[in-house]
């Protein structure tokens, strides 16, 4: 398993390399923004460079693997530069509209723009300019997208089908989290329908797909893939939730209970509802300040709603390692996706 580990790092510095390089050469071609292609180059691009765990990209390299791909394959890292790409421009536009603060620790892109108007003094409305420009920003993150896809090569049309799959799924996914985050309540199996669509699909199991494209996969394979993806999705998502209401804003980047404060629809509000009631469901949609936080914090871990999330993560992984054994994997993409397995739900932020 440690080689496996050495080899996802030496993945990440790959496709940062290839993401920087891509960058740059994207960028170069708005050299007609004269100097306004700075703010451009210190929000987005900075943004960009200071991603996460690249976990999508991972996911689409061992399925690459999965399926026969070869580790010095460039297409591969094309196409997992188009997922982080789309990645970016998810979480910009979900900031702006959780009306979002910080990201990763850092003070969000709408909120620095808006600062950058505020300091020249320009006329409107800052908050407005911040969330427009960021939103514009969000977009070309999406555009570059499809020029990293491009790096394809021959598997470029099946590439292709599997990305824009992944792309509708993630915004429908959203709409759903905004239409019940205004309509309040729902269920357990709303609240998984939304997790799988919003994040499930597009963090595992399309890169995972994307990754077997660009490989000229067997459609058998594919199958094996979704099997270990969708559960391994869904503990993904359960991870988040926790996260979102019990991790420590130090790693997370996120202020405390932040799910908790923009009304979100999870698996772990949903449980904590249903176990506690009409009054549960009071709490859980009145959460306006740091005192209602907790007050929602406590209700969860007395539910025994926050014990059943931890157990149910332990199955759902369980159950997409085993999914593995149906055969047909290489042993180091077994080896490779047990060990994303652990790295997706067992993090901390």
């Amino acid at each position: 398993m440690a080689a496996v580990t050495r080899e996802t790092d030496r993945l990440r510095e790959r496709m940062d390399d290839h993401l920087d390089r891509l960058l740059e050469r994207e960028a170069a071609k708005l050299a007609f923004l004269g100097d306004d292609l700075d703010v451009i180059r210190d929000v987005l691009l900075g943004f960009v460079r200071a991603g996460g765990k690249r976990l999508r990209p991972s996911f689409v390299y061992w399925g690459h693997r999965a399926a026969g791909g070869s580790p010095d394959d460039e297409a591969v890292l094309a196409a997992g530069c188009a997922v982080e790409l789309m990645h970016a421009c998810a979480l910009i536009l979900d900031d702006v509209m959780d009306e979002a603060a910080t990201r990763r620790g850092r003070t969000t892109a709408h909120l620095v723009l808006a600062g950058h108007h505020r300091s020249r003094d320009w006329l409107g409305d800052p908050g407005r300019f911040g969330e427009s420009t960021a939103t514009l920003f969000g977009v070309l993150a999406y555009t570059w997208a499809d020029a990293a896809l491009l790096g394809c090569g021959d598997e470029l049309p099946a590439a292709l089908e599997v990305f824009n799959r992944l792309r509708s799924e993630v915004v429908g996914g959203q709409y759903l989290d905004l239409v019940h985050a205004a309509r309040r309540g729902g269920d357990v199996e709303e609240a998984g329908r939304i997790s799988t669509y919003k994040s499930g699909k597009y963090t595992v199991e399309r890169p995972l797909h994307l990754g077997h494209a660009v490989a000229g996969g067997h459609p058998r394979l594919r199958a094996v893939l979704s099997a270990y993806a969708l559960p391994l999705g869904e503990a993904f998502q359960l991870r988040d939730d926790v996260l979102g209401v019990f991790g420590d804003p130090a790693t997370t980047g996120k202020p405390v209970g932040a799910d908790l404060l923009q009304g979100k629809h999870t698996w772990l509000t949903a449980v904590a509802r249903e176990r506690a009631g009409e009054y549960g469901a009071v709490l859980l949609d009145d959460v306006a300040d740091d005192e209602g936080v907790e007050a929602a914090r406590a209700l969860i871990v007395a539910t025994g709603a926050l014990e059943a999330a931890e157990e149910r993560i332990t199955d759902l992984v369980t159950r997409a390692v085993a999914a593995l054994d149906a055969g047909g994997v290489p042993a180091e993409a077994v080896d490779g996706l047990a060990d994303l397995a652990d790295l997706a739900t067992r993090r901390s932020a």
